[in-house]
């Protein structure tokens, strides 16, 4: 065991909301009211089991995922301190609210678990807390929500819109904020906000549906040689993928890509080793023990990930020499605040050979499966699956009151 959890102390304000000794500026009208409203509400707090919304499902290809990481979240979640919820976001979009011990069918089925057919369906009410979730039949609110905890991977639930919407609402929500989201969704603006940081990363093209000119096998092999990979801009656990290993596999690999996005990221490949690193917090954030991917297929595919235990080895730690552990936390790090992260996200990198060091993505909502890599990073870190739930969302409201205070 590599234990942090004392770094986490200075990494993460463990306390649930800052502002503990904040002096009143001389003179400044209603503020002392507002720090009344503030330690109330904190007390409030502090004494209740705090209500928690896990929001899950959604519309994309992950929606399975997400069932799954729903399902170990409310497993881990300390029930002394929080009373969850599970809102169900079903294919078609719609929005049902479920008692969190009957919220899935086939749960223990990878490719055949999803939502319940029973749960109320439900309305977003932007404008404020109180009432921000309704019932549509008879238009009755849901009691109040202290806080969201969205566990929905892909686009419309890790790209920014989601979080929009709760930003709307007033509601505290786990994770990145809206700009966070999208930049982490989008490999190609993230991978130029990583090269502007200065941070190494594969080179790439970006190919955009009906507005470029496809190059052709040839083209791409002089500039990013071959084998390469073709991937959609917006998406996630490796859907929609291909490696090209010759001019054949190329017209098919795009064809799969603009399956799923208008946008298309060719990204050379780069043999070495691949490492995970988790990171945690707001301001100050702080990075795990790396850890090792060992695919057993050509790449680490969706199926890997999420349906076959056996599809790869996970090695954790990282078998790496200390230089080169602290060389990946201390990239992960600034790639989270390059990518304006907050809350949580899992960082890729490649390790070369050469000892070079290079980021290939960052996910700002994180598998939590059974088989994910950010909790297993973390609990050999130091931080068992219950804190680190528990940490997450008191970063949340930590947040959450932090822009209030800012707003006021």
């Amino acid at each position: 065991m590599n234990a942090i959890t004392g770094g986490m102390q200075h990494g993460v304000r463990c306390c649930p909301y800052p502002g503990n000794g904040v002096q009143s500026p001389g003179g400044a009208p209603g503020l002392s009211v507002k720090l009344q409203d503030h330690a109330k509400k904190k007390e409030r707090l502090m004494m209740e089991r705090i209500r928690v919304g896990v929001l899950c499902g959604g519309r994309s290809g992950e929606h399975e995922v997400s069932l799954q990481s729903a399902r170990n979240v409310l497993a881990a979640m300390d029930r002394r301190k929080y009373e969850p919820v599970v809102i169900g976001i079903h294919k078609s979009g719609e929005w049902h609210l479920y008692p969190p011990e009957a919220f899935l069918l086939h749960e223990d089925d990878p490719k055949r678990i999803r939502l319940a057919e029973s749960g109320e369906a439900l309305a977003v009410v932007p404008g404020g807390k109180s009432g921000a979730l309704v019932r549509v039949r008879g238009s009755e609110a849901v009691a109040d929500l202290d806080v969201i905890f969205p566990v929905l991977h892909g686009p419309f639930g890790e790209d920014g819109t989601v979080q929009g919407l709760l930003r709307l609402t007033g509601l505290p929500f786990v994770g990145a904020g809206v700009l966070g989201s999208a930049v982490g969704m989008d490999k190609d603006v993230m991978k130029r906000l990583l090269r502007d940081a200065g941070i190494p990363t594969a080179s790439f093209l970006v190919l955009h549906w009906e507005r470029d000119e496809m190059p052709d096998f040839a083209g791409v092999s002089r500039q990013l040689g071959c084998p390469f990979f073709v991937k959609p801009a917006n998406y996630g656990s490796s859907i929609g993928i291909s490696r090209v290993e010759g001019p054949d596999d190329y017209p098919r690999a795009l064809a799969e890509a603009f399956r799923y996005d208008h946008k298309v990221v060719v990204e050379s490949l780069v043999r070495g080793r691949e490492i995970e690193c988790s990171v945690l917090g707001n301001e100050d954030p702080v990075a795990s023990v790396p850890g090792e991917v060992v695919p057993k297929r050509t790449f680490y595919s969706y199926e890997a990930k999420y349906l076959d235990e056996d599809g790869a080895d996970l090695k954790i730690p990282a078998d790496l020499p200390e230089h080169l552990t602290d060389r990946v936390r201390k990239l992960a790090v600034r790639a989270f605040q390059a990518l304006c992260c907050e809350g949580m996200a899992r960082v890729d990198a490649f390790v070369t050979p050469e000892e070079e060091v290079l980021v290939n993505e960052i996910n700002t909502i994180p598998g939590f499966t059974k088989i994910s890599m950010y909790p297993m990073l973390w609990e050999e870190s130091g931080i068992p699956y219950g804190e680190l739930i528990h940490r997450l969302i008191r970063l949340a409201l930590e947040r959450h009151e932090r822009d209030k205070m800012k707003a006021n």
